[in-house]
């Protein structure tokens, strides 16, 4: 990395901005040092159904150089129906034939009732398109509602500490590109 400021993006896997996965990335992006400029990406909604036919639409090329800009990328996603929410699996597959996640140092927390289905699927999609994933940037965050305050804030350490723990860990792989 040649510059002294990082950027990681952040994406929900909720459309809901006060969603489970919402909050959390919220609380994520408050727990870098100032010199991370932590952005979340607005936008799922409007990302069209993936179309391998057609040229990418200028939504869709977007939401690309965005992940491709950024140096790192912050998941934190929901589970629906045992999965990935749709939205976000299909803003995934837009990216298959770029390169936008190639080596990307990449952290996923999946908050969920249960989650590990949806944790499963999204970390092997995200292996798919050669996102560099490491272990301990993988968080599941099962019974996310018990977690958090109605504030939307942490309810207890053990769950900040781990949080945190993954945090350190995606600025380590990006400053040193090791996994």
């Amino acid at each position: 990395m040649n510059h002294d400021k990082i950027s990681i993006l952040g994406i929900s896997g909720s459309l809901r901005l006060n969603s489970s996965a919402s909050t959390v990335l919220h609380i994520v992006s408050g727990l870098f040092p100032d010199h991370v400029d932590f952005l979340i990406y607005k936008g799922l909604e409007h990302i069209p159904a993936f179309n391998d036919s057609e040229a990418a639409p200028p939504v869709v090329s977007s939401f690309i150089q965005s992940i491709e800009k950024a140096d790192a990328v912050f998941f934190c996603i929901p589970e629906y129906a045992f999965g990935v929410p749709g939205a976000l699996k299909n803003a995934l597959d837009w990216t298959v034939s770029s390169t936008a996640f190639s080596n990307k140092p990449t952290a996923l927390i999946t908050a969920a009732s249960s989650g590990d289905k949806a944790h499963a699927a999204l970390l092997l999609t995200l292996t798919a398109l050669g996102a560099n994933i490491p272990d301990s940037a993988r968080l599941l965050l099962p019974f996310i509602r018990t977690r958090l305050t109605e504030r939307g804030e942490i309810k207890d350490a053990d769950t900040l500490l781990k949080i945190k723990d993954q945090c350190r860990s995606l600025l380590e792989i990006i400053s040193t590109g090791n996994s």
